[in-house]
């Protein structure tokens, strides 16, 4: 049997589990080589959660106090969305966590997955430390980190992570300080004049110096698009081009019918505004 690359992935979610938590479960079933932890302060019980999805217990408040011993300061988090800012920093908070697997990610719950394995390739994994599902900035929808303890510290090497890990204001930390636009526009992150060192920054920087391999693609569905096909845990948009995630960032709003399909079939598809048979 193949032995594939260890994967960890951690979300943290506090609250009501949304609407659409269902089909997140579901896509992570096609995806049992991967391990998706979930950290929450929700003890509802979770219908149909597949062994490859593990709840952990903590209240935000334990989360803050762990932080801030390990880290040797006072961090705030007050409210869970800052949490986005600390998720470069899931590796070095949580190593009970992430202990014994190769990889760890960081990953949203607003996401159906496609096959991850047919893009986190064993070759892929072997040769790069840091994977992102965009080309032009690291992605905090999902992304994927050697488990190592340079990799697991590399937060730690902007100038500002103390500064934003102890201030109230959400500064987009784990991508890239909201300069979207700007690298979408293929700009380097390395010629924008931002007073934010964000993990993009970082990791460009570090591969510039190479210290560290990274890879970036393009390999999601965002926005509202429509004609998205998922098929037996297979994602496939405009019916030519696979992708490994649909992140629902837009679309769990733009729903008009939120509510999941019972069972959730087999086959089934994203219009712009419905999930449907």
């Amino acid at each position: 049997m193949l032995k594939f690359t260890s994967v960890a992935s951690i979300t943290c979610w506090y609250g009501k589990y949304p609407w659409y938590l269902p089909y997140f479960l579901h896509s992570c079933s096609f995806n049992p080589t991967v391990d998706f932890y979930i950290i929450t302060d929700n003890s509802s019980k979770i219908e149909n959660k597949p062994d490859n999805v593990k709840i952990i217990y903590k209240t935000l408040d334990e989360i803050k106090a762990t932080a801030s011993e390990k880290l040797g300061f006072a961090v705030n988090i007050d409210y869970p969305y800052k949490l986005c800012d600390f998720k470069p920093a899931y590796g070095f908070l949580f190593p009970e966590i992430i202990n014994g697997y190769d990889f760890w990610g960081i990953a949203d719950i607003d996401i159906v997955y496609g096959s991850i394995r047919n893009f986190m390739t064993e070759e892929i994994l072997k040769n790069h430390d840091i994977i992102s599902s965009r080309h032009d900035y690291l992605t905090g929808s999902f992304c994927l980190f050697r488990n190592n303890d340079y990799i697991n510290h590399l937060f730690m090497k902007s100038k500002d992570y103390k500064m934003i890990f102890s201030n109230p204001v959400h500064f987009c930390f784990d991508e890239c300080n909201f300069l979207f636009e700007k690298l979408k526009s293929g700009i380097s992150i390395l010629e924008i004049n931002n007073p934010i060192e964000s993990m993009t920054y970082i990791i460009k920087k570090e591969e510039k110096l190479n210290r560290l391999k990274a890879f970036f693609d393009f390999i999601i569905v965002e926005g509202l698009p429509g004609n998205i096909e998922w098929n037996n845990g297979k994602l496939v948009y405009k019916d030519m081009y696979e992708v490994m995630f649909y992140h629902l960032i837009e679309f769990k709003t733009s729903c008009i019918e939120r509510k999941t399909l019972k069972p959730i079939p087999l086959k089934y598809f994203f219009t712009k505004t419905q999930i449907m048979e």
